[in-house]
């Protein structure tokens, strides 16, 4: 059964997907409400209709992010031909490593570490980091060790991405990046 959403649903998805590429920019600090009712075309008001608390936007933003990554890793569950846990954990780095391309779905989780100190914030970073590691464990069947270098190999991409490491030929930076999918 289609199901059309509502108008306020629709600039709910809008709202989020505007947060997303504006805190992305501009982190959680930077980022006065109005910067994403503007790219979002509607009111300030608006928004904080939808959101009450600039908090409460920036982890629906956040939270948005997790689902994309999660999205991302079923997809790369799907496409691994090998199916052995390690094939799998392969796969997955490969569509994580396409997702983040979008650089503000890479920068929306930066921006959120910067800021976990904010209590809402820091529990919904946990909250989407344990979602994607049982995910991941689950869908994968590797081990617990396996999982934790797949994570710390991912918060690598980040290091070579956010900084633009990739593009560095200097000897220390070609090492941290020599055989790194990002």
């Amino acid at each position: 059964m289609n199901r059309s959403l509502s108008t306020s649903d629709e600039r709910r998805i809008t709202v989020i997907e505007s947060a997303i590429a504006v805190f992305a920019k501009s982190g959680y600090l930077g980022t006065p409400i109005a910067a994403v009712a503007k790219h979002a075309k509607i009111s300030t008001a608006y928004v904080f209709k939808l959101f009450p608390r600039k908090e409460e936007l920036f982890v629906a933003a956040l939270e948005r992010a997790f689902e994309l990554v999660q999205t991302a890793l079923s997809d790369g569950v799907v496409k691994s031909a090998d199916r052995t846990p390690e094939g799998i954990l392969y796969s997955m780095g490969g569509a994580y490593a396409a997702l983040i391309a979008n650089r503000d779905l890479l920068m929306i989780q930066v921006h959120a570490m910067s800021v976990a100190d904010v209590p809402e914030i820091g529990a919904a970073y946990r909250s989407g980091i344990q979602r994607i590691a049982k995910f991941t464990k689950s869908k994968s069947g590797a081990s617990d060790e396996a999982v934790q270098r797949f994570f710390a190999y991912g918060q690598l991409c980040h290091l070579i991405t956010t900084i633009s490491l990739d593009s560095n030929s200097a000897t220390w930076a070609r090492m941290l990046t020599n055989g790194i999918r990002h």
